[in-house]
């Protein structure tokens, strides 16, 4: 066999090639982690290390003691838990949670059955039509929030052209019956206001996230389910369905999350009658002037919200696992 010529370049090791570049890929891709990293440590967990600090503090005047004090050579460490046990004693902070988790609940069920066939249409639709139909979706958010809020003040308050349709419809009656509203043709301050303008705010959190989905979903699946004697209705809940749950959960998620610590359309809409933790909130640090307290109340309802997302996380990592 002839030898090479000198001149030809002898080929090194794949190792000592992947050696030679590792420094610079880890490099990168360090970065590109570090930089999410970054901003949840500077955005989320030194203001939460802040909130949880004095929640177990102790206020003088208008200042917080410090945790740790140095006498004579002793460290002291003070770690007021009295507000935690307060929250677990009073039945009023319990009986909030609770209503915040019933009306985020209703809420993110409200815009799954209303969002999921608004998709379905949407992710079915002419691709001609898909991107009007879209914007449809996404054309609230050009106003301000607070603006579509304070309209459904007018829409559902007296002579509110909604709150005349109920009436003509009778519909008062039912919502009375079912106790959503105090007396007959009165919407407003209610937990029925309160409902509805959280499914209407919240809405296109659960539809994006249901027509990103779908409109990836092959239908020869479907084909298939038809040509196995699946009915239509039997291949939506035996098809569909199940290969949407990734979207239903996220967007499931993006709704119930920030329902819970919803402040604006309470304060607004759901009056005395639908008091939410965000009110509290509200009422402790401005009204009562309680930080402590009120950073207590604050690090329970993120305890609260870090279950959803633990779940939601899981089921993610399962379904990646499950791809590969």
């Amino acid at each position: 066999m002839a030898a090479l010529p000198s001149s030809t370049p002898v080929p090194l090791p794949a190792s000592s090639a992947s050696t030679r570049r590792a420094p610079a890929w880890w490099r990168g891709r360090s970065a590109v982690i570090g930089i999410p990293y970054l901003w949840l440590l500077v955005f989320f967990l030194a203001p939460f290390l802040i909130v949880l600090k004095i929640s177990v503090s102790e206020m003088e005047n208008v200042s917080f003691k410090n945790l740790i004090a140095i006498q004579d050579g002793v460290v002291t460490l003070s770690l007021k838990f009295s507000n935690y046990l307060f929250l677990l004693q009073d039945e009023l902070y319990f009986a909030t949670y609770l209503s915040s988790l019933k009306y985020a609940a209703v809420t993110t069920l409200l815009c799954l059955l209303i969002g999921y066939p608004f998709a379905y249409f949407m992710a079915r639709a002419r691709p001609s039509l898909q991107p009007a139909l879209l914007m449809a979706v996404m054309l609230p958010f050009w106003t301000s929030f607070l603006l579509r809020v304070y309209a459904w003040k007018g829409l559902l308050g007296e002579n509110g052209w909604v709150a005349n349709a109920l009436e003509l419809l009778r519909i008062d009656h039912l919502l009375l019956a079912a106790s959503l509203i105090p007396s007959l043709g009165k919407f407003m301050n209610s937990p029925f206001s309160l409902v509805v303008g959280m499914v209407y705010t919240y809405l296109p959190f659960m539809i994006l996230p249901l027509y990103a989905n779908l409109a990836k979903l092959d239908l020869r699946l479907l084909e298939a389910a038809a040509d196995l004697g699946a009915t239509p209705a039997t291949a939506f809940w035996k098809v569909t369905v199940p290969l949407s749950k990734a979207g239903i959960i996220a967007g499931s998620m993006l709704v119930f999350i920030p329902c819970i610590g919803e402040f604006v359309i309470p304060e607004l809409l759901g009056g005395p009658r639908t008091l939410m933790i965000g009110r509290v909130l509200w009422d402790e640090f401005f009204s009562n002037n309680d930080w402590p307290m009120a950073s207590a109340v604050a690090v329970v309802m993120i305890l609260l919200i870090l279950v959803p997302l633990a779940i939601f996380n899981r089921y993610q990592a399962e379904a990646q696992e499950a791809r590969r």
